[in-house]
């Protein structure tokens, strides 16, 4: 039943004040440890600004008192909103988490933004029931659920005519990809003009089928996660001015390629592989010509074979089911199966040197899968095998052939196999957005937004630039977001208070990232591409130059080729080898024109802009008549700023999604791992803005009732006005005017004062 899903945990906030100061006059501290995150104990004694603490689990610590976080009365355990925290600091966030998790409360309100950590298991929360639950239900009404977040947009879209956006953001394996297919779910439950529940329309059924499309050709599984999504996608949910879904689209970014070619053997290709050779009846593998099982392809062989808990064959009937009610036809789906077998193909082609050092095919059985490829992708073979081995190149005004080694054709197959890939990616979206589009009048829209979070590996390169590039883009406009908020609530209040805008504090790391001048990091790349004899020594050398002591967000590093930058969620040393390739992403553009002849349709569109330069001989390294060709990096640049306009023009709404243990376990939650996500996912940023304000907000009436014990006769009987009585009580309590101010309708207070005021003063002024 939905009732017991949805069991409220409030703190009582009209608990008896003569028990909590009994409480208090303990002394409660948090302090930091390096293998707990933070341990909880009691001040023994003081000596100056040094401290002796009895920890809970028996031990004693000396330390400065500086060093101690306060702790929250009891009444604040398993707190809604982290926000209503009287003390908003690091230790008190995460125990809060960390009491809810343990009680299956998996989300928590932290201010603007909606926590959610994983559980690792099925909860029974997401039913029918508990959406008709939510439904037009206030936020403060119902718990903290992803489905709030979900119904507080959709209510914001139809009262405000604004467009709204849900922001789902958190590292491999947190939960973004279930949470975002529950907001879509909700959405299409609610807004379906069939009424909802299990009564959907075609349309809904469609837009809730593109998820298991899009995770067999995009989602895989990572040492951290069974099915991590290995893109970033921004899914607008369109809507009539009365509120039915009119249609949807899909924006993509990020497709991790280099998985096509290279995994780890905890880790696998993407699904669609495992699922076509363990699921496609032998009929559809024998038109690709596979006969061989994951372990005789050489892109396949080394990962992972079997998830447990997933049957491979039945998910590939799944996604069948799927594409046809998608209404992607037997011909569409034998294309995209075409893809992949010829991606297969492709990484079992052998290479050995000849005396020159030359690379030539390594025997027969390498002629015989070249033929394979070439009938799979619809292209001579002769002509393909020696666009491989012998490519012709643009020397001056010439076309002049040159001859390649073994690593420079290996490398030239895995890049095409990881382009065909990402088109054929790119393709399949495209199909999908035409199957949810529909001509109905579309007044407004809801976007969400499911895209991987701030990234520190040991080894940190290309690809986590461009993501934490994203990341600080997003925690920007999260902060100017909450600014602008925060200024509202002020004014409407009538009191003032000069907010720091601190998405300002972001801006030298985005300058130093994107700035064409001085030029970024991303801009002196792009410039190192073009250049005839840049490497990567070149680039870093040249980056240095620029930024080198220019730059308090910028480093050079001691030991390795790269450099270091200072981001919102900590410095990130970044290695700059092999940028220079990973920028150009070349292709071999023989075989790619090649491609671009094919006589399979499909095939041939995939390569279609290389049609022209076939016919017309004119480009050179990627410059087309259509202009120059565009880098990963431009790219990137380019559909972020188209992200960050249709963000800026929505009312967005904040999900962080939170690991909580590195062994996939239910009922486990480890402090240091999940702090360090909160700093990466930008939650304690959110709380430090907080606290430059005046983050706790009591209504008049719920202060004069909790603080009224505490100055028993200050406000006479009979009637008095709300703001009257709350200006005697805060006289009464001898407050520092600096930590507090009155509004028309509620007093603000500065992180902790509400406990303070509450609190015995021996231990209010303890520490300072």
């Amino acid at each position: 039943m939905a009732s017991s899903a949805l069991e409220r945990v409030r703190p009582d906030l009209g608990t008896d004040a003569i028990a909590q100061q009994t409480w208090a006059q303990q002394k409660w501290v948090w302090i930091s440890d390096k293998e707990e995150g933070y341990l909880a104990g009691t001040i023994a004694s003081e000596n100056g600004e040094s401290v002796e603490i009895n920890l809970l689990n028996g031990t004693k610590r000396s330390v400065n008192i500086n060093d101690t976080e306060k702790m929250n009365p009891p009444k604040f355990d398993k707190a809604e909103d982290m926000a209503d925290l009287t003390y908003l600091n690091e230790a008190s966030v995460v125990h809060n988490l960390k009491l809810r998790y343990l009680s299956n409360l998996i989300y928590t309100y932290s201010g603007l933004f909606l926590v959610a950590v994983n559980p690792y298991k099925r909860l029974p929360i997401y039913t029918d029931d508990i959406i008709k639950a939510y439904k037009g239900r206030k936020r403060s009404e119902m718990p903290p659920h992803i489905y709030a977040i979900s119904d507080a947009a959709y209510h914001d879209m139809l009262q405000d005519k604004e467009d709204q956006s849900i922001l789902i953001t958190g590292e491999s394996g947190a939960g973004k990809t279930e949470n975002t297919k529950k907001v879509i779910q909700y959405l299409a439950s609610i807004a379906s003009a069939n009424g909802g529940g299990k009564n959907l329309g075609t349309l809904e059924q469609q837009i809730l089928q593109a998820n298991p499309i899009l995770e067999s050709f995009g989602n895989a599984q990572t040492i951290r996660n069974n099915n991590s999504s290995r893109f970033g996608k921004f899914i607008r949910i369109e809507f009539t001015a009365t509120g039915h879904i009119a249609g949807a689209n899909i924006d993509w970014y990020l497709l991790e390629k280099s998985r096509v070619t290279h995994q780890t053997s905890k880790e696998r290709n993407y699904h669609i592989f495992y699922q076509l050779l363990k699921g496609a009846d032998e009929a559809v593998k024998a038109r690709l010509l596979l006969d061989g099982s994951l372990n005789d392809y050489r892109f396949t062989k080394n990962s992972n074979k079997n998830i447990d808990g997933v049957d491979d064959a039945a998910e590939f009937k799944l996604l069948q089911e799927s594409m046809d009610i998608m209404q992607i036809s037997k011909d569409e789906q034998q294309d995209l199966l075409k893809a992949i077998a010829a991606i297969l193909h492709l990484g079992n082609i052998t290479f050995t040197a000849n005396r020159e050092d030359q690379a030539q095919l390594a025997d027969d059985a390498a002629q015989s899968v070249c033929e394979k490829v070439c009938h799979v992708l619809g292209i001579p073979v002769s002509q393909f095998v020696t666009s491989l081995l012998k490519p012709k190149i643009k020397a001056g005004r010439d076309w002049v052939t040159q001859a390649r080694n073994v690593d420079q054709v290996l490398y030239s197959i895995e890049a095409l196999a990881r382009s065909l890939y990402e088109r054929m990616f790119g393709k399949l979206v495209e199909r999908i957005n035409d199957a949810i589009f529909t001509h109905a009048s579309k007044a407004t829209f809801i976007g969400v937004l499911d895209i991987a979070g701030f990234e520190i590996f040991e080894n940190n390169s290309f690809e986590q630039l461009c993501i934490n590039y994203t990341n600080e883009k997003l925690q920007q406009f999260f902060n100017h977001h909450m600014f602008i908020l925060e200024q509202e609530e002020y004014r409407k209040e009538g009191i003032e208070w000069k907010f720091i805008d601190f998405g300002l504090d972001l801006q030298p790391t985005i300058d130093l990232i994107e700035k064409t001048s001085p030029i970024g990091v991303l801009s002196c790349l792009d410039e190192e591409c073009v250049m005839p004899k840049a490497t990567d020594k070149t680039f870093i050398e040249k980056l240095h130059g620029i930024w080198k002591g220019k730059s308090s967000k910028y480093e050079v590093p001691r030991f390795n080729q790269g450099f270091l930058l200072q981001h919102y969620a900590g410095q990130v040393e970044y290695n700059t080898t092999g940028w220079l390739d990973k920028n150009k992403d070349p292709l071999n553009e023989n075989v790619t024109r090649l491609l671009a002849t094919s006589t399979d349709k499909y095939i041939a569109s995939l390569f279609s802009e290389y049609l022209t330069e076939a016919e017309d001989n004119v480009k050179t390294r990627g410059i087309t008549k259509k202009g120059a060709f565009r880098t990963v990096a431009q790219r990137h640049k380019e559909q972020l700023n188209s992200l960050m306009t249709q963000l800026y023009s929505t009312e967005p709404h904040f999900v962080r999604c939170i690991i909580p243990n590195e062994e996939k376990k239910a009922a486990k939650l480890s402090v240091p791992l999940v702090l360090e996500q909160l700093r990466c996912n930008g939650v304690l940023e959110g709380i430090r803005i907080c606290r430059a304000g005046f983050p706790n907000r009591l209504p008049f009436q719920d202060f004069r009732q909790r603080y009224d014990l505490l100055a028993p006769g200050v406000i006479p009987r009979g009637f008095m006005d709300g703001r009257q009585a709350a200006q005697l009580l805060l006289q009464h309590l001898a407050l520092d005017a600096n930590q507090f101010r009155v509004g028309s309708s509620k007093v603000f207070f500065r992180a902790g004062s509400v406990a303070i005021s509450s609190l015995p003063r021996s231990f209010s002024r303890s520490k300072r």
